[in-house]
C-alpha cells in the first residue's frame, strides 16, 4: 500500500510515518514526487494496518497498490521519473543518447569513439569492460583496464560512462569508474546483483531479459528500488521469438505499455534488438516517435574490425546521419535529443 502525505507534511512527519510503517513489520520506502511525497509500505497488507496508518498526522490517505511491483508502479508515483548523470538526461522531455562500442578494445579505439559520438550529439558513452559472452573462447573484455580507459574518455569529453557490471563483487569497482551501471539481459534476474547495485548511488540501466515478461522485468527493477536506489531506467533490448530475420524481436510497443504502468524512464537498444546495422537508424527514429526516453546505440570506429558485435555497430558517419534523422523526429515530438 502507499501512504499519501499531505502537501504541507514536513520532512520530520514523513520520517515519523516511515518509522511507524517499519514498526508494523512492513518495509518503508519514501518516494518524493513533484506534487506529493508518499511512503510505500511493502509487505503483507492483510494485517489491517490501513486504518492505523491513515490516522497518523500528515497523512492524507492510504491506497492499496494492486500491481505486484509496488515502488515501480504508477500508483506509487504518478509523475514520470527523470534521471540525470552528468549531461545525460532520461525523461522529462529529454531523449538521452548513449553511444559507443560494444567492448573497450584499446585506448585509441575508445577515445576515437568517444570523440565521434560526442560530436554527433550523444551525452553518454557506452563500452563494455567486462563482457558476458556466449562462448567461453570469445573476447571477455579488458576488465579494470577498460574501466580506466572509459574514465579517461569521460575526462576528455564529459560523456557519462555507461558500462555493464556482472557480479555483486564487481559492483564497488565498476561504480568507482562508471556513472551508469548496466545490468545486462542475462543478469536481469540475478537478484543478488540487483540488490548490490540497489545499494549504490549510481544510475542503473536495467536491460530486459531476452525471454522475460513485462511483470518479470518490472519486478527485477523492484529489487533495485526496494534496496534504496531510485535511479533506475528500463531498457528494452528485444526478446527471443521464432523469427529469424533479426537477431531478436524489438517490440517498440513496450515503450507506451511501460509508460502506462511505471514512472521509470524507458530506453531502447536497437542494436541488440535487430542485430543489423542497416536497421538501427530507422528503429532509433521509431523509438523516439513511440515516446522513448533514451537510446543506447553501438558505434565503432571500424565495425568490420570490432572484437564483438561488429555486424550491429554503426560507423561514425552513419551515426551522424542517424542523429540527424532522429533530430527531425525529436523536433516533431517536441522533445530534446542528446
Amino acid at each position: 500500500m502507499i501512504v499519501v502525505m499531505k502537501k504541507e507534511a514536513s520532512t520530520e512527519t514523513v520520517s515519523m510515518v516511515a518509522q511507524k510503517v517499519d514498526s508494523l513489520g512492513l518495509r518503508s520506502n519514501v518516494i518524493v514526487g513533484e506534487e506529493r511525497t508518499v511512503v510505500a509500505a511493502i509487505g503483507d497488507e492483510r494485517n489491517g494496518f490501513q486504518e492505523t496508518l491513515a490516522s497518523l498526522p500528515g497523512v492524507e490517505k492510504v491506497v492499496p497498490i494492486l500491481a505486484p511491483y509496488k515502488v515501480a508502479s504508477r500508483e506509487a508515483k504518478p509523475e514520470p521519473t527523470v534521471l540525470k548523470a552528468l549531461r545525460l538526461t532520461l525523461g522529462g522531455g529529454h531523449v538521452g543518447v548513449i553511444a559507443g562500442p560494444c567492448s573497450v578494445e584499446s585506448e585509441e579505439q575508445i577515445m576515437t569513439a568517444a570523440r565521434e559520438v560526442k560530436q554527433a550529439g550523444a551525452t553518454g558513452l557506452r563500452g563494455g569492460a567486462f563482457k558476458p559472452r556466449t562462448s567461453p573462447y570469445a573476447f571477455q573484455g579488458l576488465k579494470e583496464e577498460g574501466l580506466k580507459l572509459l574514465a579517461a574518455a569521460r575526462e576528455e569529453t564529459g560523456l557519462a560512462v555507461v558500462t555493464e557490471v556482472m557480479t555483486p563483487s564487481d559492483v564497488p569497482l565498476v561504480a568507482e569508474y562508471a556513472d551508469v551501471l548496466q545490468i545486462g539481459a542475462r543478469n536481469m534476474q540475478n537478484y543478488q546483483l540487483l540488490q548490490a547495485v540497489g545499494e549504490t548511488d549510481r544510475m542503473i540501466l536495467l536491460k530486459r531479459g531476452m525471454s522475460a515478461t513485462m511483470d518479470e522485468f518490472l519486478l527485477a527493477a523492484e529489487y533495485i528500488l526496494d534496496a534504496g536506489n531510485q535511479q533506475v531506467a528500463l531498457c528494452e533490448r528485444g526478446v527471443r521469438t521464432f523469427e529469424s530475420h533479426t537477431r531478436f524481436t524489438l517490440p517498440l510497443a513496450s515503450v507506451p505499455y511501460l509508460h502506462e504502468r511505471t514512472h521509470l524512464p524507458v530506453v531502447i537498444d536497437p542494436s541488440h534488438g535487430t542485430g543489423k546495422a542497416s536497421l538501427v537508424p530507422s528503429m532509433c527514429a521509431a523509438a523516439i516517435a513511440a515516446g522513448a526516453d533514451g537510446l543506447i546505440v553501438e558505434v565503432h570506429p571500424q565495425p568490420s574490425e570490432a572484437m564483438s558485435d561488429g555486424a550491429q555497430s554503426l560507423d561514425p558517419q552513419t551515426f551522424r546521419e542517424t542523429m540527424k534523422l532522429c533530430q527531425r523526429v525529436a523536433d516533431a515530438m517536441q522533445v530534446e535529443l542528446g
